[in-house]
């Protein structure tokens, strides 16, 4: 006899559940906001585009969903403990964290600058660690369970080129969202992260442009060289941000409860071809 006799619609009810998501202004984190203000949680979206987080909580909440916005650098650790602390302000506690801000502007090793070098680690690392270091003492003082999921990159596994600096800091997400995870299992914290492959956003465009400047490759070379990254996902098309936000959804519910210190990788099996 199963010992967990929750029915199956209840595994997925965030109904009650506050959650913190960085970066969820636009793209991916957008669209992992909405996934769970649509499984019943309050949702505060943190990001730096003041802009385009207060016009994506007014369209969500259109909706009839619980969400508010913080303003937010993620390299910041005092923005970091204002936006945790606006959780308990707005929502009374914190339940999830999903770690989705990050940036990657591509660099060639012998162009990458301190600064650059800097920023990167400021943010897809040192945010990741504050914002998970805070989040669980909130989590903690609570004395409810948590949930911490990391967006890391299949790039921590596999180098794509001309982003030593991204790569070194998503490398470290995983082997952080393990230490995380060992520690905080004391507390009934799991930690977990997805790796995500190419996703085709609303910004994706502009992302691409400013790959290309920092690549050092000509536009010919830059669109030979993302061609053939397509050309190897054997699904045979890129991600969209539901394909991440799906997965976010699963870790943050209780369907994944005894699962911690784990990385699902996302990317339509690129790392299999």
């Amino acid at each position: 006899m199963p010992t967990n006799t929750t029915p199956i619609h209840k595994l997925f009810d965030l109904s009650g559940k506050v959650a913190l998501v960085t970066g969820g202004a636009m793209g991916i984190g957008l669209a992992i906001v909405e996934r769970l203000a649509q499984a019943g949680a309050a949702v505060l979206i943190s990001d730096i585009d003041e802009k385009a987080g207060e016009a994506a909580a007014t369209e969500l909440g259109g909706k009839g969903y619980k969400v508010a916005f913080v303003k937010t650098d993620a390299g910041k650790v005092s923005d970091i403990v204002h936006a945790v602390a606006q959780a308990k302000d707005k929502f009374g506690g914190l339940d999830i964290l999903v770690n989705n801000a990050g940036v990657f502007p591509m660099s060639p090793v012998m162009n990458t600058s301190e600064e650059l070098w800097d920023k990167v680690m400021a943010v897809n690392l040192k945010g990741v660690f504050f914002f998970a270091q805070h989040a669980a003492k909130l989590m903690t003082e609570n004395n409810k369970p948590g949930k911490i999921i990391n967006i890391a990159s299949i790039d921590a596994i596999h180098p794509t080129g001309n982003l030593v600096h991204y790569d070194a800091s998503k490398g470290g997400v995983l082997m952080m969202t393990k230490s995380l995870a060992l520690e905080l299992s004391k507390h009934q914290i799991t930690v977990n992260a997805i790796a995500p492959g190419g996703i085709t956003t609303p910004g994706t465009a502009k992302i691409s442009e400013g790959m290309l400047k920092g690549s050092g490759l000509s536009p010919e070379a830059f669109a030979e060289m993302m061609k053939g990254f397509g050309a190897r996902i054997p699904m045979g098309r890129q991600g969209d941000p539901d394909d991440i936000a799906a997965p976010v959804l699963f870790l943050a519910s209780d369907a994944s409860r005894y699962i911690t210190g784990e990385t699902i990788v996302v990317d339509g099996g690129y790392l299999l071809s």
